[in-house]
């Protein structure tokens, strides 16, 4: 199974999210995400998200939280363990991105955007503070999600 990392960068009331409009075949065309991607054979998940960020941003984040696990089934796209970071700290400048825009978007104008529906369970995971970490399991048929488990139970 593909491991991979997904960042949250936090400012204020804000996080920094992914337009992907840049790159053909990609599975997330015209979503808005977070940064991140695959992990390397010899990266952990935090060295992983660190590099991808910094690869995708130009920023260098220097405080993270590994707020969950999500499991993605597929019958479309290989299935995948993704860990889950928030960052609210880092160094560095900005930059464009080759994979698509990159924008900092208001949390309550998250749910305006066009996510990926478990997407859209998981960001409000990580904006309860009550929720320190979880094990969430999507599954999707097509671009459908068809069954979420939080924790092991379904929701």
């Amino acid at each position: 199974m593909k491991q991979t990392t997904l960042c949250y960068l936090e400012r204020g009331n804000q996080y920094l999210m992914l337009h992907r409009v840049k790159k053909q075949n990609d599975a997330s065309h015209d979503k808005w995400i977070g940064v991140g991607g695959k992990c390397e054979s010899d990266e952990s998940p935090d060295e992983c998200m660190v590099r991808e960020v910094e690869e995708e941003t130009g920023l260098i984040v220097t405080s993270w939280r590994y707020r969950g696990i999500v499991t993605f089934i597929s019958d479309i796209w290989p299935c995948e363990y993704m860990h889950l970071f928030t960052a609210d700290k880092w160094t560095g400048k900005e930059i464009d991105c080759d994979e698509g825009d990159l924008q900092w978007i208001d949390k309550q104008k998250l749910f305006d955007l066009t996510l990926w529906p478990g997407d859209r369970i998981f960001l409000r995971l990580i904006m309860d503070s009550a929720q320190p970490f979880f094990s969430l399991k999507l599954v999707y048929r097509g671009d459908e999600l068809v069954s979420a488990k939080l924790d092991g139970k379904p929701i």
